[in-house]
């Protein structure tokens, strides 16, 4: 399929909400790469990727490690030291950096990473006449629970809320620097960072914490974004429909991915798809791995059905990374589908 990819004006009309455009904008490069894939599988992804294309340009900022920190900045790092212990035998959501607030908040603090890191800013594509994306992963809950382990995070919103409102300070003003960079030296239309904050069935925490504890620092983040004339994604998983009346409130431009089987997504378009862009994800959990590229096409043509409005405020790609169980003509079937039955009359 020879395509071009849409223009910076056309992604900026959809997420706004002011008209559909041609298609449907899909981008899905960013959540899938022939890297994934062993032999024959890994050729004909790059195939694929290559015949279609990507409707922005996203780019990765080197943001801080947890631990590893850069050879030419050894304090670029969000741990003031090296782990206690092996990570290699420890928990993805148990291997924090704090242990005591009393005995280490100041030492966290007074080794706090630097936003001027010059590395922050890599080297890049030009712009090319396509939507310009700024990348992070982790953005408050994430790095929170990444530095405290999963436990003692959400324990501390009630035993320790005064240390949670002092980082949560330190990183609201990092962040405020670093898009303030990324803006200037890269000519950026948005900024797109990742907060997971739903299991399968609910939040992880209540409404009320997210006003105390996220609410403030989300607002301070993105106001800031916008009066930069930019947009904010946000990237969360689980089941979020208690968060989305807040997430519309703050002002996100773009929610993703609306992640199936945790929450209806009639009901979330219907309440929610004139109030924000939604960045549909395309189900990695099941159907992907498990149905075939029938399946795979009937999926899309029913978030296209279930999404897609007259006045935009809708994109497509998959619902979190690609795994190398993932069969390339799912993926074929998927690409095909979304550029086929997403143009718009």
């Amino acid at each position: 399929m020879s395509m071009k990819p849409l223009s910076r004006e056309e992604i900026i009309q959809v997420i706004e909400g002011k008209g559909n455009v041609s298609r449907v904008p899909v981008l899905m490069h960013c959540w899938v790469g022939p890297g994934t894939f062993q032999g024959e599988t890994r050729a004909k992804v790059a195939e694929l990727l290559d015949s279609y294309p990507m409707d922005a340009q996203i780019i990765s900022l080197k943001m801080p490690e947890v631990y590893t920190a850069p050879a030419d900045d050894p304090n670029y790092r969000w741990s003031y030291r090296d782990p206690r212990f092996d990570l290699s035998n420890a928990a993805h959501d148990n291997s924090g950096v704090i242990l005591d607030w009393d005995e280490e908040m100041d030492l966290l603090l007074d080794n706090f990473p630097d936003p001027e890191y010059p590395g922050l800013i890599p080297e890049c594509e030009p712009a090319d006449g396509r939507y310009r994306v700024a990348h992070w992963w982790n953005f408050y809950f994430e790095r929170f629970w990444g530095i405290r382990s999963m436990d003692e995070a959400l324990m501390d919103f009630y035993l320790n809320p005064e240390a949670v409102h002092t980082l949560f300070r330190k990183y609201t003003d990092f962040y405020i620097r670093v898009i303030t960079r990324a803006k200037e030296e890269m000519n950026i239309d948005a900024i797109y960072t990742s907060d997971d904050l739903g299991t399968q069935h609910s939040t992880f925490f209540s409404p009320k914490i997210f006003d105390e504890f996220f609410y403030p620092y989300y607002k301070q983040v993105i106001d800031h974004i916008h009066s930069l004339g930019m947009h904010i994604w946000l990237h969360t998983c689980g089941n979020i429909e208690a968060f989305m009346p807040r997430f519309v409130e703050l002002g996100i431009d773009v929610i993703h991915p609306i992640q199936k089987y945790t929450m209806d997504e009639k009901k979330i378009a219907d309440a929610y798809g004139d109030k924000i862009c939604i960045w549909a994800g395309f189900d990695m959990q099941q159907i992907i791995p498990y149905g075939t590229p029938e399946d795979v096409r009937r999926e899309v043509r029913f978030l296209m059905d279930t999404y897609r409005r007259p006045e935009g405020r809708f994109m497509l790609t998959l619902g979190n990374g690609a795994t190398p169980d993932m069969p390339a003509a799912s993926l074929e079937a998927l690409l095909d589908e979304a550029f086929t039955y997403g143009q718009n009359q």
